[in-house]
């Protein structure tokens, strides 16, 4: 099996769903804050469905 780098642009997508999901965790963000926790599992499993897809 090999691994890949995630494109950049898929980097900083996954960056910014992380950001806000930690932002509405910290702080009262009516539309976010119930998400919160699942918002920085996304941005994990985006960056890790990347690492096994080549391109992505």
């Amino acid at each position: 099996m090999r691994l890949s780098a995630p494109k950049q642009a898929t980097w900083w997508i996954a960056l910014v769903i992380g950001v806000l999901g930690i932002l509405a965790f910290l702080v009262t963000i009516p539309v976010l804050s119930g998400f919160a926790f699942w918002l920085v599992v996304i941005a994990f499993l985006l960056l890790l469905l990347a690492a096994f897809v080549p391109g992505l």
